[in-house]
This record gives C-alpha cells, structure tokens and sequence, in this order.
C-alpha cells in the first residue's frame, strides 16, 4: 500500500502541480520527492497514528511555511538566514506546545531555504509551491493510511487473527 500511494503522491506532484506551476526540471523533481516523503511520514500501525502524523507534519510545515515565506518575501537567501530561521522554527514549536514537532519544521525550513538559494529567482514562491507539495502528500498517504488500515489488512489477516 504504501508503494502504492508513494507512486500516486509522485505522480499527483508530477502531473498535477508542475502542470499548474513550475520554476524549473529541478525544481519539480524536488517537489516530487518531497510529496512522497510526505506521505511516507504518515504511514503508521494504525489510523489515529497516521492522523497525528498528518497534523504533526502540518503544524511543523505550515509554521515553516509562514517563517520562510515572511523572510523570503523581503530578503534572498543567506546562510544567517536559514540559521534564525531554523532556530525560529524549533524555537517557536517548543512556545506553542509542540515539541515533538522540531525536527521536521527545522528540516522543512532547511529545504526552503536553500531551494530557495537554488532557485533565487521569485524565491518567495517555494514556501508555498513546498507547502503544496507536502499537501499532497499528506493528503494521499491519509487516504492510504485508511485505505490499507480498513480495506486492505482486514482482507489479508488470516482466519482466527486478531
């Protein structure tokens, strides 16, 4: 299932979202990749699992999302940069009572920021081209999640399991 829904999180970036906006080859592949880690984040041994996942990858993105677009909308890229705001980041998830959420908006913030080095160009766009990518994933391995947990496992447990 998860290979399934990898596959699906890879082609929903390729077709869909570089189809609605692309800055280059590149960048597209990068948002690939990172729909397809999205959604492999969130598969767990059981749906609330899953689902807390889904909301812990949100939160960690969407305050990501609000740091990086807020510093690239005004300055470019620069390596004091990327370390406030990483800092910000974990900083912020700790104030708001979501540790367990550092890590990967200290991740998130990184690939924006130096994606946005790669592409300086309207680099303002990555928070939010990145914020789509992981919506997708999310979205998709959420769906996979359900699907492998309530139609898939029931169908392949054996006689007498529990």
């Amino acid at each position: 299932m998860l290979a399934v829904a990898c596959l699906i999180s890879y082609w929903l970036t390729t077709r869909v979202l570089s189809l609605v906006y692309s800055v280059s080859k590149d960048d597209d592949v990068l948002g690939e990749m990172w729909a397809v880690i999205a959604t492999v984040f969130l598969f767990r041994d059981s749906y609330t699992k899953s689902m807390a996942a889904a909301v812990s990858r949100m939160a960690a993105t969407l305050l990501s999302f609000v740091l990086c677009l807020a510093y690239l909308a005004f300055l470019p890229f620069h390596p004091w940069g990327l370390a406030i705001l990483v800092g910000l980041s974990v900083l912020v998830t700790a104030l708001i009572g979501r540790p367990e959420d550092e890590i990967t908006a200290g991740i998130t913030t990184t690939v924006v920021m130096v994606v946005a080095l790669l592409s300086p160009h309207e680099a303002w766009r990555q928070p939010i081209i990145r914020l789509a990518d992981i919506v997708i994933g999310v979205a998709v391995g959420l769906v996979a999640a359900w699907l492998g947990l309530r139609a898939v496992r029931p169908l392949i447990r054996p006689p007498g399991s529990s």
